[in-house]
């Protein structure tokens, strides 16, 4: 399936939450999508891919991580095919708490390109973005990792710099940025700076209504974009 990249959010609970309650939020972020006419992306455990994705429609589910591995030995790893037909569009790689190899990166964007998954990457900083824009994943999530949970989002100059930088290497790559960002005002803030889109953990799930956040967040983004153009 063919997704329009921008703009987007991506609801992030991690692990903190599974099953049930990571369904509903799941649907929550479907239906956010359906309304404000967005790419929501939806990460879960590996365990809940097709519970996710037998469940919503609009949503993209995404791995939080897979591997270059083809089928074969590989005893305990991720395989990328296992995560597409458990539904999968998507998948997160070299987050800062599962970092990965230069090496093993570059090999494993190419395999979800093989099998057309999408790739969020993370980097830490604008350099290293700027050596990961080299593999031409689809989305660079760009961020300060010490800013990471902290309610503290990058200043402007941050945000327009690494845009500005992204872009002139590969103007496809879609920029996120993300680290701190906690509400609604914090998702407009940088996607009118020039980002495509953005996304949250501890800003979603620590609202008094994470079903709410996640609305709100989208009618946000969505908003900024077009007020962009």
């Amino acid at each position: 399936m063919k997704y329009n990249l921008t703009p987007f959010l991506v609801v992030n609970p991690k692990s903190y939450l599974y099953g049930e309650k990571s369904l509903a939020l799941a649907k929550a972020a479907d239906e956010a999508a359906e309304k404000y006419g967005l790419t929501v992306f939806f990460t879960c455990p590996f365990a809940d891919i097709r519970l996710i994705a037998g469940n919503t429609k609009d949503v993209v589910v995404t791995a939080q991580h897979m591997e270059s591995l083809r089928p074969g030995r590989g005893m305990g790893h991720v395989l990328p095919e296992s995560l597409k037909e458990a539904g999968a569009g998507a998948v997160f790689l070299n987050h800062a708490e599962n970092s990965m190899t230069v090496a093993e990166l570059c090999k494993t964007i190419k395999r979800a390109k093989e099998l057309e998954m999408l790739t969020i990457v993370c980097a830490d900083s604008v350099a290293e973005g700027l050596a990961i824009a080299q593999f031409h994943p689809d989305i660079l999530l760009c961020e300060p990792t010490d800013l990471i949970g902290t309610g503290q989002t990058a200043d402007d100059s941050y945000v327009l710099d690494a845009c500005e930088q992204i872009r002139r290497i590969d103007p496809k790559i879609a920029v996120m940025i993300a680290s701190g960002v906690t509400t609604a005002e914090d998702c407009y803030r940088v996607v009118k700076l020039g980002a495509d889109g953005t996304g949250a953990t501890s800003g979603i799930l620590k609202a008094p209504d994470p079903a709410v956040r996640v609305h709100e967040m989208a009618e946000a983004i969505v908003r900024a974009f077009k007020e962009r153009k």
